[in-house]
């Protein structure tokens, strides 16, 4: 892991600090509102540009996990974050969806990278990424409109049309680039320079779109601060509760210690950046989602990193297969 990964929830913050800043002190919330959507696309390309998605010849090694982990992060989840929301944010629609969109969405990138630190079975955590890539890309329109209730107040046609272009047209222009390079410069160019190149370009894209949505919503952010430290609780309750829930499922199902690591690493990872795209997209006249949705990483980093510690020194005995 690079030192811009450890220290990803620093510079996430940092930018965020910055960029209100910015908004406060120069008129740059217009130019800066235009920048978010397209920096997010383009970092979006680039975490679909690194999916192989022959990967998923791997689930068929590993069923049990790879189910635990699909009823976890598309039933168990969806239905917690809509209790947390409901009991805790009820008050704040805007939160409470800005909470439903973070925690409906399974990462679909730097949860490897703590799969990895924390001995995980890779070969899993790689496979579940495509399909857990293309069932939030159906379901996410049907979680919002199910279950954010009279709070989302959203054509379900807007909807579709924001993941169609926040999720269908960057994975599009993700594949077309992986084929391209596969057929034009061989499988090896594709992954030492294609691959690395979008690799190398997630973080410092995020953290683009971090300083200019805070620009852009400087005044809202300052004027509600109030309203998104109440969300604090609900994240701190679902990355509290998660790791339980899927240790306890890994052990109800005897996995293997490296795919109980996995599991619990798909399930309490979030796609903050797809959950920010998608509420760019289609709340565009509600910024408080989207700015809700910058606090998820801030407090999800740090617990992923210890988690992968503690999981590690769990199962230091324990010889990794298939990684």
């Amino acid at each position: 892991m690079s030192t811009t990964e450890k220290f990803q929830s620093v510079f996430v913050a940092l930018a965020a600090v910055l960029g209100a800043g910015a908004g406060l002190l120069w008129p740059i919330g217009g130019p800066a509102g235009h920048l978010v959507l397209p920096a997010l696309m383009l970092m979006l390309v680039a975490v679909f540009v690194q999916v192989d998605a022959g990967q998923v010849r791997a689930v068929r090694s590993a069923r049990a996990v790879v189910v635990a982990g699909l009823v976890l992060n598309f039933v168990f989840t969806p239905l917690f974050a809509w209790a947390l929301g409901a009991g805790l944010l009820g008050g704040v629609p805007d939160l409470r969806i800005g909470l439903l969109l973070l925690l409906v969405t399974p990462c679909t990138d730097w949860y490897l990278v703590f799969t990895g630190l924390a001995r995980g079975h890779m070969g899993v955590a790689a496979a579940v990424l495509p399909v857990n890539l293309v069932l939030q890309l159906l379901l996410l329109p049907v979680y919002v409109l199910l279950l954010g209730g009279e709070a989302a107040m959203v054509d379900s046609g807007t909807l579709v049309e924001a993941v169609l272009l926040v999720l269908v047209v960057p994975l599009v222009v993700a594949v077309a680039a992986r084929w391209s390079a596969r057929r034009w410069k061989g499988t090896t160019w594709r992954d030492e320079r294609l691959v690395s190149a979008a690799s190398a370009s997630v973080l410092p894209l995020l953290y683009v779109a971090v300083f200019a949505m805070f620009a852009w919503q400087s005044r809202t952010v300052v004027a509600h601060l109030g309203d998104l430290a109440v969300l604090l609780l609900p994240l701190v309750l679902f990355f509290l509760v998660m790791p339980l829930v899927a240790a306890g499922t890994g052990r109800l199902l005897r996995l293997p210690s490296d795919q109980r690591v996995t599991l619990t690493m798909t399930t309490v990872a979030r796609n903050s950046p797809v959950a920010l795209a998608i509420a760019v997209a289609a709340f565009p006249d509600r910024p408080l989602i989207a700015v809700a949705l910058v606090v998820g990483p801030l407090l999800e980093l740090p617990v992923l990193a210890v988690l992968s510690q503690i999981v590690r020194v769990r199962d230091r005995s324990a010889a990794p297969t298939d990684r």
